[in-house]
């Protein structure tokens, strides 16, 4: 016997919404973590750019999707998949420094975007809850983002060495800085040259860490533990059971005094 094919894609239509209304950054996380390993892994050529700037729009279109607010085949969702789609064009036809600049800074602001969606979204939650918690994780890791994109654009588009050490360096390198800079570690094995290099990151260092003392420490204190319903109860046992009460006792009879005749 054959499922209903409108029953199956109503069923499929029922559960996306519920997915979309449940406001999970579980997606947005996945695609931000892919572009996290591709920029840390890919060469560095101007076919990965173009990869780079298609997954910052996804991400945003994934955001707006889960926010609410707006679809995945809404307007601004394929206006900013067209920018997308124009900027990666673009890269591969001409990889010149400054079109690569300008494309890293289409990908940065892909990338502000959606930390500008997940912080509404957040904004506006009643109470503090597991979705929070993710979206605030998404915001931290795209600031490392957002920044890495910053330093690429200044390394391709600057006429002079981007690190005091004598050289650009690869995106890979640049993803790396721009996380240890965020997480203010101070190795010191790469430091910028120009003042615009030093002032991004102490940018990204004051920002960092005012997030992380801020924002995530206010939603975890606030985070609610939803309490056990009583159906997860711990059930009574049998000698928490009151005892069965016995059998009526028959009403008492009243002394009879002394018969007088």
């Amino acid at each position: 016997m054959t499922a209903d094919p409108e029953k199956t894609e109503r069923r499929f239509g029922w559960r996306v919404e519920r997915r979309r209304s449940s406001r999970s950054f579980g997606v947005v996380l996945l695609l931000i973590i892919a572009s996290f390993i591709f920029a840390a892994s890919a060469p560095d050529s101007a076919w990965t750019t173009s990869v780079l700037v298609l997954l910052q729009s996804l991400t945003l279109i994934a955001a707006l999707w889960t926010s609410g607010l707006a679809r995945a085949d809404s307007l601004p969702s394929m206006t900013f998949l067209a920018i997308a789609v124009s900027a990666a064009i673009v890269s591969l036809v001409n990889d010149g420094g400054t079109l690569l600049g300008i494309v890293a800074l289409i990908s940065g602001a892909l990338s502000v975007g959606v930390v500008v969606v997940i912080a509404r979204s957040i904004t506006f939650e009643r109470e503090v809850n597991a979705q929070s918690i993710t979206g605030a994780i998404c915001i931290y890791i795209l600031l490392g983002m957002i920044f890495m994109f910053a330093y690429g654009a200044v390394a391709t588009m600057g006429s002079q060495n981007f690190f005091a050490q004598g050289t650009d360096g690869t995106r890979a390198l640049r993803l790396y800085f721009s996380y240890v800079t965020l997480a203010t570690l101070g190795y010191g094995d790469y430091t910028p040259a120009t003042n615009l290099g030093h002032m991004l990151a102490v940018s990204e260092a004051l920002i960092g860490q005012l997030y992380l003392v801020t924002v995530v420490a206010v939603l975890v204190t606030r985070l609610r533990i939803r309490p056990r319903t009583e159906s997860s109860a711990t059930p009574a046992t049998a000698a928490d059971a009151p005892a069965p009460a016995g059998p009526p006792s028959a009403p008492e009879e009243p002394a009879s005094g002394p018969s007088t005749t």
